[in-house]
């Protein structure tokens, strides 16, 4: 079985040369970029991969832009990978098992999510499965951001993660944290989500306690708390965005 590893980019020159490298075991790695305005592009070909363009519309679009153009090339697997994100000796031994060995058409993979700096364990962020590996022509993706793969077939489990290295300061938490709102604020607006005057005080401490309490972000200490708050917080600005054009 072949298999290609894809990685999306936008102007990701400070992430693509060490997450190229930790694909070196797939048989062919694809940069499939938004027109990047620094250097991405001419770094992925320096470290050894296919690159390919198109327009950004939005994250479905652009991983369906992936499965399109692998149909035209002789590949049986895909395995998506963020700019930010490494993979590992494990989880290729991993894949290439089950890959060749299972019948499931797609693999959810786990993540060890570094944020500030931190290897973040709690409050939802491990194991955080991800839907990355399928099988080509048994998936298409929906939904514009946090898209939804969705799969002809069963979908399994793999143990061995993914190394994310997620917000390395706050600076980027606010600023990734605004964009993913804004978009999630919109798809709940055309579904027809109307907010209450009391959710947008109810829900933030709801998803406050269930981040520290339920998902036990309260075993990362402070750091745990201090992340539970900060998503609570954006579920506040996500309902307020929410009243407001609602």
């Amino acid at each position: 079985m072949h298999i290609t590893a894809a990685i999306l980019t936008l102007n990701e020159a400070e992430h693509i040369t060490d997450c190229v490298a930790s694909l070196a075991w797939a048989d062919a790695v694809l940069v499939w970029d938004s027109f990047s305005s620094d250097a991405t592009v001419e770094l992925a070909k320096q470290a050894g991969a296919t690159v390919g363009q198109s327009v950004f519309e939005n994250y479905a679009q652009q991983r369906n832009a992936v499965l399109d153009h692998l149909d035209q090339v002789d590949t049986d697997w895909v395995f998506f990978v963020d700019a930010d994100e490494r993979s590992t000796q494990e989880l290729e031994n991993e894949i290439r098992q089950v890959i060749n060995h299972r019948s499931e058409n797609g693999w959810f993979v786990p993540r060890h999510n570094y944020i500030f700096g931190k290897l973040t364990l709690g409050a939802g962020w491990f194991p955080d499965y991800q839907a990355r590996l399928f099988k080509l022509g048994h998936v298409r993706y929906d939904r514009p951001v946090h898209e939804v793969a969705e799969v002809d077939g069963t979908m399994g489990n793999l143990n061995n993660p993914l190394t994310h290295y997620n917000y390395k300061d706050i600076d980027q938490f606010h600023r990734v944290q605004k964009k993913y709102t804004a978009y999630e604020a919109g798809i709940m607006r055309q579904e027809g989500v109307k907010a209450k005057f009391y959710t947008p005080f109810t829900q933030p401490v709801r998803h406050f306690w269930w981040r520290y309490k339920t998902l036990k972000g309260y075993k990362d200490g402070l750091h745990g708390l201090r992340m539970s708050l900060l998503m609570g917080y954006y579920e506040w600005v996500k309902y307020r965005m929410l009243g407001e054009k609602g």
